[in-house]
């Protein structure tokens, strides 16, 4: 994995932080942070900040359905969301942070994702990758 333990080891679940504090995790301004191919950490606002990503969770609070890369039309299968294919496959648990409002961040802990489909998002009118993503023990 590209995180460094000690970088890692200084989040604890439940804790809220900076923007600058997390981006020595996730480097990057995109939801999905990935090097290589492999999913690094996921940002999340479950919508609520940014609509047209309306993450939302499943039957429990231990599943989220979450919206893949890309904001407007159509999304591709570019390189964020390949790297959540592999995520599947190699079936890493990646951390999950949650943007509460500017400049604060909750960390949801470590999830792995499970599963990818295709689907037509009704509000948006437009093609979105959903992803199964389920809360692991890391």
């Amino acid at each position: 994995m590209f995180i460094k333990r000690n970088i890692i080891e200084k989040v604890s679940v439940g804790g809220v932080y900076t923007w600058n504090e997390i981006s020595e995790i996730h480097r990057t301004r995109h939801g999905i942070y990935q090097k290589i191919g492999q999913v690094i950490s996921l940002l999340t606002d479950f919508g609520k900040i940014n609509p047209c990503y309306p993450d939302s969770h499943g039957e429990t609070t231990d599943t989220i359905f979450y919206t893949g890369a890309g904001r407007r039309g159509d999304q591709k299968l570019d390189s964020f969301n390949r790297a959540m294919f592999n995520a599947i496959e190699t079936k890493h648990a990646v951390p999950l942070f949650n943007k509460l409002k500017v400049g604060q961040w909750h960390f949801l802990g470590f999830w792995k994702i499970t599963e990818g489909k295709y689907t037509f998002d009704e509000a948006q009118n437009r093609m979105i990758w959903r992803f199964k993503i389920v809360k692991s023990e890391k």
